[in-house]
C-alpha cells in the first residue's frame, strides 16, 4: 500500500517519544531572551538556535516589526509577481544589494526557497551541477529539480572539484559549482580562495550559500567570500534571514544583470506568497545593526573560541576549526546520543541532536550554535554540562 513505507518512521518516533522529551521539534515553551528560555519544561541556556548575533530579541527589530504590521497588515496574501510585492520588499532588495556592493538582489520568503530555487533555475538539462558532498538539503533538492547532471565532489576539496571539471572538457563552461560558506553541521569553512581559482580556470559559474556565514565572517560581515577576498569571483551569493538576522526569509545577490531575468523563472519565487511586512521590516532593522555594530561579530567569535576551546580541553571530538557552530561527535549508538541530549536538557542546556543521515558521518552530533548574546558565564555553564554528560567519552 502507498503508506506502508512510513511504518519504520512511525516506529522510530514512537520509540523516541517513549523515552521522554523529543530532540526533533523539541517544544519551546517560552523565550525569555536571545539566550534563555524554557524547552520541554526545562529552563535552559539556548545553545542551538543559530541566533548568531542575538538579533531575534533586539528591541529595535521587534519595534520595526510591530510598526510594519500596524501599517501594512499581517501578510501579503499573494506572490511577488501577483499582489505580494510591497515597497518594503523592494527597499530590502536595494539595501541588500548595497550591503554586498552589487547592483542586483532578490528577496525570497524562506532561505530554503532561495537556495532551492536558484539551483533549480540556474542549471537545466544539458548542464552540470557540481556540489560539495556536505551541501544542505535545499541545494540537493534544487539540483534534482533542475534536470541537470549532478556530480558531488569531496567536501572542501578544491583538487577533487578541479578533477571533475577537467573531465567535463568543454562542458565545464556549462557547469554550476555550489558550495557553502560555513557548513552547518561541523562548522568548517569552505576554502573559497582555492575553489574560486578552480572555477576561474575552467570557466564555471559559482554560487555560494552564505546562510551560516552572513554576519559571521568578513570585515563587514558579508560572509566567507568577503573573508577570502574573492567576492568578484563569486557569481551568485544566496543566504537566509533566519540566522544572523534573526527572522525568516532568504535572498540572492549578484553582480550579473541576468539575475533580473532569472527572477521571472524561479518557481519557488513565482508561486510562493511573499514574506509578511513585519518580517521584512525586522530584517531591514537587523541588517542596519549588522552593518553598524561590528562589536557583535567580535563578541560572537570570543564566545565561539571560548566554547570550542573549553570542549576541546575536555578531550571531546569537536570540529576541524573554530566557528560559531561547535559540534561534538559521538559514536554510532543513537540511543546513547539521545540520552546525552536529554541529560544536557535536564542540566539546563539546549543543543541540537543530529543523527544520520543529517550528520555528515555515521556518528551522531551534539551541535551547539554560539551567539554574541551569550555571556562568558553561560558559555562556561555549557562546558560544565558537557563535562558532566559526555566528558571523557572522547
Amino acid at each position: 500500500m502507498l503508506l506502508e513505507k512510513f511504518a519504520p518512521m512511525r516506529e522510530t518516533l514512537a520509540a523516541l517519544a517513549a523515552g521522554g522529551a523529543m530532540p526533533f521539534g523539541a517544544r519551546v515553551d517560552r523565550i525569555d531572551s536571545a539566550t534563555e528560555g524554557v524547552v520541554e519544561g526545562h529552563p535552559v541556556i539556548l545553545a542551538g538556535t543559530n541566533n548568531y548575533l542575538g538579533l531575534s530579541c533586539d528591541p529595535r527589530c521587534i519595534e520595526a516589526a510591530r510598526e510594519a504590521a500596524a501599517r501594512w497588515g499581517t501578510g501579503t496574501t499573494g506572490s511577488r509577481l501577483a499582489n505580494g510585492t510591497f515597497a518594503e520588499h523592494l527597499a530590502l532588495e536595494r539595501e541588500l544589494a548595497a550591503f554586498y556592493g552589487v547592483p542586483h538582489a532578490i528577496v525570497f520568503t524562506t532561505g530554503y526557497a532561495a537556495t532551492q530555487g536558484m539551483c533549480a533555475t540556474l542549471a537545466g538539462p544539458g548542464d552540470v551541477i557540481l556540489l560539495d558532498a556536505d551541501s544542505h538539503a535545499s541545494i540537493y533538492a534544487g539540483s534534482q529539480l533542475s534536470g541537470a547532471e549532478i556530480l558531488r565532489f569531496k567536501h572542501n576539496d578544491p583538487d577533487d572539484l578541479a578533477r571533475r571539471l577537467r573531465r567535463l572538457g568543454d562542458r565545464a563552461r556549462r557547469a554550476l559549482v555550489v558550495v557553502e560558506g560555513i557548513y552547518s553541521m561541523q562548522g568548517d569553512i569552505a576554502p573559497l580562495a582555492e575553489i574560486a581559482a578552480v572555477k576561474r580556470e575552467y570557466g564555471a559559474v559559482l554560487l555560494v550559500d552564505e546562510a551560516h556565514s552572513l554576519g559571521v565572517l568578513g570585515e563587514r560581515g558579508r560572509g566567507a567570500a568577503e573573508a577570502a577576498g574573492v567576492e568578484e569571483e563569486v557569481d551568485f551569493i544566496a543566504g537566509t534571514f533566519s540566522k544572523s538576522l534573526g527572522a525568516i526569509g532568504g535572498y540572492c545577490v549578484s553582480r550579473h544583470e541576468v539575475l533580473e531575468a532569472i527572477r521571472y523563472c524561479i518557481r519557488p519565487y513565482i508561486f510562493t506568497a511573499s514574506a509578511a511586512p513585519s518580517v521584512i521590516a525586522s530584517v531591514r532593522a537587523a541588517l542596519r545593526i549588522l552593518e553598524s555594530e561590528p562589536e557583535l561579530r567580535r563578541r560572537l567569535w570570543e564566545n565561539a573560541e571560548r566554547l570550542y576551546g573549553g570542549l576541546r580541553e575536555l578531550g571531546l571530538p569537536v570540529g576541524p576549526q573554530v566557528s560559531p557552530v561547535v559540534a561534538v561527535t559521538l559514536g554510532e549508538d543513537r540511543a546513547a546520543a539521545l540520552d546525552a541530549w536529554r541529560a544536557l536538557l535536564a542540566r539546563g542546556v539546549y543543543v541540537n541532536l543530529v543523527v544520520p543521515p543529517a550528520s555528515p558521518t555515521p556518528a551522531s552530533l551534539l551541535r551547539c550554535s554560539v551567539s554574541a548574546a551569550h555571556t562568558p558565564e553561560q558559555i562556561d555553564r555549557i562546558i560544565a554540562a558537557f563535562s558532566e554528560v559526555v566528558g571523557g567519552r572522547g
